[in-house]
């Protein structure tokens, strides 16, 4: 009989993997290990630009998304899988210069969608991630 901690997480609607909810690296790389395909790649460099552009990142999983933060309980950007690409959200996004390139319903979060075939630029979004980190965090 395999252990539990063998089993694969199960995928939610788009790929996205259904993670428990907890606190720290371990639980963010959880995730990102079970993020499907290519997905998992662009999980892993995510991960490691949002932690070099801030050094120690606060980082956990809710809602089956990573979420980083300056101080624990408080998040500048999180990030999910759907179908066809990795949405990564700026929670006070509308601050950002330039602008990230996707809106939201709610007024303060601007949106960055990565896919398979379009390389994002990775010094646009590291500078997006320190603007981000010396905003208000968005407690959740």
């Amino acid at each position: 009989m395999a252990e539990k901690d063998s089993a694969k997480p199960i995928l939610l609607a788009g790929g996205n993997p259904q993670i428990s909810k907890g606190y720290g690296d371990p639980v963010v790389q959880a995730y990102i290990d079970a993020m499907p395909g290519w997905k998992s790649g662009v999980g892993r460099r995510l991960d490691a630009l949002i932690s070099e552009a801030v050094p120690g990142v606060a980082k956990a999983v809710k809602w089956n998304s990573p979420f980083y933060g300056v101080e624990q309980g408080f998040w500048f950007l999180g990030f999910h899988c759907l179908t066809k690409y990795v949405k990564v959200a700026f929670f006070k996004g509308a601050s950002l210069s330039p602008l990230p390139p996707g809106t939201s319903k709610q007024a303060d979060v601007r949106y960055l969608d990565i896919y398979e075939d379009r390389p994002f630029d990775e010094r646009q979004f590291s500078d997006w991630v320190k603007q981000a980190s010396t905003l208000p965090g968005e407690k959740m």
